[in-house]
């Protein structure tokens, strides 16, 4: 007898690559499209899930882009507070594709702002960034200022980057019915009111998914000099909360299968896009839920640790090109990195949803 099944090795037979090592065993999880070293300019942006990838990567002594840093008195407690240095520049969570191709059309001039500034008990927050400055800005003319700072810091970020590291997060969001741009959250979660005959509720499907990704990196390629590899992966993070009606746990499998297939989809074909499986470590029955706090939302310090021992032991291996894909485990990967700080702060906007359960 002779079929393809038998030439296979053991990291693609369910039995041998995962039932049988357990959630702390697996290897060769993952092999890197493109070289990753300490080096590399590395821009990170995304879900609230991506912000842990930052930090880490300057603990483990990456060159991390962070081309907005705040003020240089500032301390560092009241910078994290009025989100500098949380990503690359001060965005704060990208939870879309959508909302990623806004920011670089905004930064390169290819689109303009056209959502009103969100006025709430006199002062202006930015409906694109609303949760950026919790006390909002005193006056329009001081949130513009803030947000050019910021689109001036997108370019930066962008034409000098070796990486970009994206994390998709959601596929729900709410858009103007006027410009079709999207809220960073829904008006009247963080500040402002809700119009519905101003606000739309949107859950994006697989094919504006890829090609608003698609168009966001055709505009950030058109303005360097060669295309930026980019490193992709989907936050398992569930969703706080669903708009769509449907039960929160079908929405969410509905949301993450949605932008999974996606990122599949973006990566395909493409030698300089590549996916990193944080949510396939997260979520896979394997893991029994281990990683998940006591709410099965937030992924906690050692779930964290987990997806990034995978990360750093696979682009080491790629870099030096010595090791045998099946010598390291996760486990004993995260002995040479600095474990994840449990009082790691995360920001993030979803979460305020929280607040509204029954």
């Amino acid at each position: 007898m002779s079929h393809p099944y038998l030439d296979l090795d053991s990291r693609s037979f369910w039995k041998s690559a995962v039932s049988e090592v357990g959630p702390l065993g697996l290897t060769d999880l993952w092999r890197p499209g493109f070289r990753i070293n300490k080096t590399h300019k590395i821009v990170t942006a995304g879900s609230c899930f991506a912000q842990n990838i930052s930090s880490r990567l300057v603990k483990a002594g990456y060159t991390w882009l962070n081309t907005e840093p705040g003020p240089a008195f500032a301390q560092e407690d009241v910078k994290k507070k009025y989100n500098y240095g949380v990503f690359s520049f001060r965005t704060g969570n990208i939870y879309t594709a959508k909302m990623l191709r806004q920011w670089v059309s905004f930064a390169f001039g290819v689109d303009e702002p056209r959502i009103p500034p969100i006025v709430h008990n006199g002062r202006y927050f930015d409906p694109y960034r609303q949760q950026i400055c919790p006390e909002g800005f005193a006056t329009e003319e001081e949130l513009l200022a803030s947000r050019e700072e910021t689109f001036d810091a997108i370019r930066n970020a962008f034409t000098q980057a070796d990486i970009f590291f994206f994390t998709l997060g959601l596929t729900e969001a709410w858009i103007d019915r006027e410009t079709k741009q999207e809220y960073s959250s829904c008006p009247g979660v963080v500040c402002g009111e809700f119009d519905p005959d101003r606000v739309k509720f949107i859950n994006h499907e697989f094919t504006s998914i890829v090609a608003d990704f698609k168009a966001a990196m055709k505009i950030i390629n058109e303005n360097r000099q060669s295309n930026i590899s980019v490193l992709l992966t989907v936050s398992p993070v569930p969703l706080t909360a669903t708009a769509s009606k449907s039960h929160v746990l079908v929405a969410v499998t509905r949301s993450k299968s949605t932008l999974r297939a996606a990122a599949d989809q973006i990566v395909r074909g493409n030698r300089r896009i590549d996916y990193y499986p944080s949510y396939e470590v997260i979520t896979s029955p394997v893991s029994r839920a281990i990683h998940y706090s006591s709410n099965l939302r937030n992924i906690s310090p050692e779930g964290v640790n987990n997806v990034l021992s995978y990360f750093f032991t696979a682009i080491k291996r790629f870099d030096k090109k010595s090791a045998s894909p099946t010598e390291t485990t996760a486990k004993h990967a995260s002995e040479d990195e600095d474990d994840i700080d449990e009082n790691d702060d995360v920001v993030c906007e979803e979460v305020i949803l929280n607040a509204f359960a029954k």
